[in-house]
This record gives structure tokens, sequence and C-alpha cells, in this order.
């Protein structure tokens, strides 16, 4: 009766054997599951002890450092305004004489060309005759003074002459004012004498397209082109999220393309209040020495912004992730939790960011391997 018992017992034994095993495989794999698990909640990314990605996962802690704050960005050579001018005529008609070559130097004043106008001469008669009708307006008020003065005269016509008087002299006005607005000296106007256009500043011909026996109307083109380039702008295009590197720059470095390996120095002239809402930059106007003329208008390149060193906070660009507009990086709170940190970035070099905001000095980030965790939901 025993060994029959023992028998069946055995038999039972044999038959749940697998059954009990397969129970404890499966016991050992949802524990080996939840040690390998990775969970986000939150901000908070938990990472499994047995998990084969800490293995990938290296940090280091947030140091303050010495740093030379810089970026590069492009720009064109471009003239001062101040410092050049476009010479055209005021009046239609011929010109009929040069008084300039290519690269001659010029001063305030100096004659560029003499043009015969039907239009000046018209603009000089009004002028002069103006002036004579103003003199002699004066003159008859200041008989109608003398009258009055001596009790001889009508009070009534010396308000006649007075009022005629400011009427000339204000038509006088007028004519000289014409003139003057178009860089024309009254007091040089001869009748029927060619107008004379001169330089309004100091400068060198830059271009010269004046012909001989050319007809032009009053609205042509400029025939000619005056610059002082001794000193010229470097027209700089920043973008929005340098501009605050800009207000405390200290050396500012340009490169031309067509001359890589010849830095030119200059400083910040202005920086200007307008956005330009397409290309979201600033321009920015450095003025540079230019006695070699060796910086042309037109011509591009780069320019190079630097800062004096300070201390700031830079980190592995390698520990920056990309989530639609923000940046974050995975900052270690133990236990292989790490929390998702906003942060704001400057600028990349040599492999690391500059990080304006968002971390502190002493926390410990996850430097290499953080993409692993990238889309952990």
């Amino acid at each position: 009766m025993f060994l029959i018992a023992y028998y069946y017992m055995k038999r039972i034994f044999m038959l749940l054997f697998p059954a009990i095993m397969l129970c404890a495989c499966h016991g050992n794999k949802q524990e080996e599951k939840d040690n390998t698990e990775i969970s986000l909640k939150g901000d908070i990314i938990e990472v499994g002890a047995d998990s084969p990605i800490l293995a990938h996962l290296k940090t280091e802690k947030v140091a303050l450092a010495p740093y030379s704050v810089d970026f590069t960005t492009s720009g064109v050579v471009k003239a001062i305004p101040t410092s050049y001018a476009e010479i055209a005529s005021p009046f239609a008609g011929r010109i009929v004489r040069s008084f300039v070559r290519l690269g001659q130097r010029v001063m305030p004043g100096s004659p560029i060309f003499e043009i015969s106008s039907p239009a000046f001469y018209e603009t000089g008669k009004i002028y002069y005759q103006a002036k004579q009708e103003m003199e002699l307006a004066q003159k008859s008020l200041k008989r109608e003074r003398d009258l009055v003065d001596n009790k001889v005269g009508v009070k009534k016509e010396l308000e006649e002459a007075e009022v005629n008087y400011e009427l000339k002299k204000k038509d006088y006005e007028n004519a000289r004012a014409s003139l003057n607005v178009f860089q024309i000296n009254p007091d040089r106007v001869v009748l029927g004498q060619p107008l004379i256009i001169r330089s309004p500043i100091a400068g060198e011909v830059v271009t010269d397209q004046m012909v001989i026996g050319q007809y032009i109307r009053e609205d042509a083109a400029p025939v000619a082109v005056i610059a002082n380039l001794n000193k010229v702008w470097f027209v700089a295009h920043v973008k929005e999220k340098d501009l605050s590197l800009v207000k405390s720059l200290n050396n500012v470095e340009i490169r031309l393309v067509a001359m890589p390996d010849h830095p030119f120095t200059g400083k910040i002239y202005h920086v200007s209040e307008m956005l330009d809402e397409n290309t979201r930059s600033v321009e920015v106007l450095v003025e540079c020495d230019n006695t070699a003329h060796l910086m042309k208008p037109q011509m591009y390149g780069s320019v190079k912004l630097s800062d004096k060193e300070t201390k700031v906070i830079r980190i592995p660009t390698s520990a920056i992730m990309q989530e639609e507009d923000n940046c974050y990086v995975l900052v270690s709170i133990g236990s292989h939790k790490y929390r998702r940190q906003k942060v704001t970035t400057g600028t990349t070099g040599n492999g690391k960011t500059l990080i304006l905001s968002g971390l502190n000095p002493g926390e410990e980030i996850v430097s290499t391997g953080a993409f692993y965790l990238l889309d952990v939901r």
C-alpha cells in the first residue's frame, strides 16, 4: 500500500515539476524586467538598476570656468554716408566741361563739371529780378520814412511801403533758397554763364561717367561719385539670440573673402534699434580705419566679435537635448533618477556650449549618452 502511494506521488510530482519550474522562471524574468525598466514621471526619468543603458551614461558636475564669449557673423563693407556724395545736376542741360578725373582728390567746393542749362538761366534771372525789386522796395521804404520823420509824408503810404518791402524781401529769400537747396552760391551766379557743379565733401573721385556734350535731365542718375574711404563701415548682421552679447563686446576682428589672411580691426559704431523680421537679425555698424584703402565698398567678409574673459558655465554639447523649440539637459538627482532641466544656450564651439540660464554650479548632469533617454515616454 505504501509503495503504491509513493508511486502515485512520484508520478504527480514529475507531472507538476515543469509547471513549477516555468512559474519560477517567469517570476525571475518579471523581476529582471522590473530591474531594467525605464520610466518617466513628470520630468523625472528613472532607470532600472540593472539597465544596460546605465553603462552608456556618463555624468559630470557643472562648474564655472573662464571663457571669452565670441561669435562670428557675416557682413559687407560700405562707405560712410557722410563721407560719400553722388554728384548730379539739379537742372536739365548739356555738360560742357569736366574739372576732375578718376582718383583725383577734391575739397568741399571744388568744381566737378560745368553744365549749360536754360532752366538754370531762368532761375538765375528770377533771383536777380527778385533781388532788384527788393532793393527798390527798400529804397522806397526809406524815402517814405524820411518824409514821415520830416512831417511831410503820409503814414498810410509808409505802411504800404513797409508791406511792399516785406513781400519783395520774401520773394528774394525764396529765390535765394531755391539756389541754396541745390548747393549753388547765389553770390557766384552770373547771368548767362553755365552752372558749375561743386563737390559738397572732401574725398576722391571714385566714379566718373561725365561725357562732354552729354545732355542730362534734372532727374538723371549721378554722373560722378566722391567718397572719402579713409574710414569705412563693416555692416554685420547679428542674430536675435546673440544681441545680448553685442552690448559688452571688447574686440572686433574682420576677415574679407578677398584677403582671408589679412585681419582688420574696428570698433562698434552703432547697433540698430530695428530688427529685420525676415532674417531675425540686427545691423551692427563697425567702424574701421582704411587709410591703406584695402577695404573696398561691397566687399564681403566675416566678423568675429569677442568679449572680455569672464567665468561662465559651459557644458558638452552632447549633453543638450532638443525638444520642439526648447533645449534641456538631464540633471542627476541620485538613485539612477534624472530630471529634465530646461536651459537657455549661447554660442557653441570646440564641442562645448555656453549655458545662459537653467543650470547652477555644483549640479551633476548627464554629459554623454543622454540621447539613450531621448524617447522615454
